[in-house]
């Protein structure tokens, strides 16, 4: 912690001896401008007398009675990876709500865990035999859980350029006709269609961007019929919530359809077959059967592959999650390390793969409750020393810095984009977070120096503005680029 006092009085002692020493206590006969440019050239010099890490120190004192701080409850800390040491803090073991910075924890165990080229894998099969042109069996959908499956995000393909590629693969292999079904085998998925969202989820924050992913299997997830309403009595605007019949609890939507809300949930496997389906009729190749789910299979058929479609890798899916905040992604990514670690893709088996990697890593999980993939919940906390010891002993991996270039720059790139436009640009490399009277941000710096350093800054229940918090975390971290 800091010792202020012992600061702020040695200070006052050097800003008094100078303002002596040039002779500020005479009456003054010279012009206002001189006086003014006296002045300056007083503070600037006491500055010179003071270390950086002292003015890092006063920068953090005068904030803590900031009106927009002053009622908060919020923790800091910058800290030297070389020294191991604590350069300056405030509330460094306060057990705050991390919001988006939730994803470092989730994103570092993936790449950890799973590695930075895994990539997800989507196979088009076929059952039965092809006789004349006609497949007298089933083509199959097999999918691994790609959560950029259809998105275009991070280079992924679009659904469209997915499909052209099956149909022209099944014609290659000389399909001119189908008997059979399409069948979306969703082994991966057997548990999800009971699971639940987590609790204390965040319903109310604006815009539907927030809205965390369930499950829809067999529904057209561009228009999915769900069937409560409420409207929001926290908000100016005309927003809605709706009982998904599927998981059984509240989420929001923004949309509101005649008698039905509409809301768009992603079901990739789904979605693709349906329009593979359509795609194949329209183009000349007909399917007699229908797009049909199937989660088990005990008497599984025969199959060949016609052709595989691979996601961008991981540490492409997690350069997209970082800079955009992607909650979907970060979902995902927690539910397929459990799927891998534990076969078991559930919110509950991510949970436990990743709180066994941040102990195993040495991870302070005293304070800690990690809860979901996302940071969406309230549910999750964090103490700002044991996310920076944690990006502090990530500089140590092989993959450190793959995944640092997934993190946002300052005034650059990503969430960061629109901060540290002036001092700090291209300097901070952090992920953000924001939820309804939260604002954090945590990663590295680059001080002026050369050096790098770890920072975290959690703040909560902050009064004002989102501009206007940001606007004080610059503030507190501008000086530590000076150590």
């Amino acid at each position: 912690m800091i010792n202020i006092k012992k600061i702020l009085v040695s200070s006052a002692i050097a800003v008094s001896a100078f303002a002596f020493g040039q002779g500020t206590f005479a009456s003054t006969n010279y012009p206002q401008s001189y006086d003014s440019q006296n002045s300056n050239s007083s503070k600037e010099s006491a500055e010179k007398l003071l270390s950086a890490k002292e003015l890092v120190d006063i920068k953090l004192n005068s904030m803590m009675n900031d009106p927009v701080l002053r009622n908060a409850n919020w923790g800091f800390v910058v800290y030297d990876p070389k020294t191991k040491k604590i350069i300056s803090s405030y509330n460094e073991n306060a057990s705050l709500i991390p919001a988006s910075t939730t994803k470092l924890l989730t994103t570092e165990t993936a790449m950890n865990l799973l590695g930075e080229n895994f990539k997800w894998i989507t196979q088009l099969e076929y059952s039965g035999e092809i006789e004349d042109g006609v497949l007298k069996g089933n083509l199959y959908i097999v999918g691994s859980g790609d959560p950029s499956l259809g998105t275009n995000k991070a280079g992924a393909g679009s659904y469209s350029q997915i499909i052209s590629e099956f149909i022209s693969a099944a014609k290659e292999k000389g399909i001119k006709k189908i008997n059979g079904d399409i069948i979306i085998q969703t082994g991966v998925f057997k548990l999800n269609k009971s699971q639940s969202l987590p609790e204390n989820i965040v319903w109310l924050e604006n815009g539907n961007y927030y809205l965390p992913v369930g499950t829809t299997r067999e529904i057209n997830p561009q228009n999915e019929k769900l069937i409560a309403k409420k409207s929001n009595p926290f908000s100016e605007n005309k927003n809605y919530y709706y009982i998904s019949p599927y998981i059984g609890q509240m989420v929001y939507a923004d949309k509101f359809d005649g008698g039905y809300l509409t809301t768009k949930l992603p079901d990739a496997p789904a979605y693709l077959a349906n329009s593979l389906r359509a795609a194949m009729l329209k183009s000349g190749l007909p399917v007699v059967g229908k797009v049909v789910t199937k989660s088990t299979d005990p008497n599984p058929e025969k199959r060949e592959v016609i052709t595989t479609y691979q996601s961008p890798s991981l540490a492409e899916i997690i350069m997209y999650t970082n800079q955009h905040s992607d909650n979907a992604l970060a979902e995902a990514t927690l539910r397929m390390v459990g799927f891998q670690k534990l076969g078991d893709q559930t919110l509950e088996a991510g949970r436990i793969v990743v709180n066994n990697h941040l102990k195993s890593v040495g991870f302070e999980t005293d304070g800690l409750n990690y809860f979901d993939g996302s940071g969406l919940s309230r549910a999750n906390v964090v103490t700002p020393i044991s996310q920076v010891k944690f990006l502090a002993n990530l500089m140590n991996e092989k993959y450190y810095k793959t995944f640092h270039e997934t993190l946002p720059v300052g005034g650059q790139t990503g969430t960061l984009k629109r901060m540290f436009n002036t001092t700090g640009n291209g300097q901070v490399f952090a992920k953000t977070g924001t939820l309804n009277k939260v604002k954090t941000l945590a990663g590295y710096m680059k001080t002026n120096s050369g050096k790098t350093l770890v920072f975290s800054l959690l703040i909560n229940n902050y009064a004002g503005s989102v501009d206007q918090v940001k606007t004080k975390m610059e503030q507190i971290l501008e000086p530590t680029l000076n150590l």
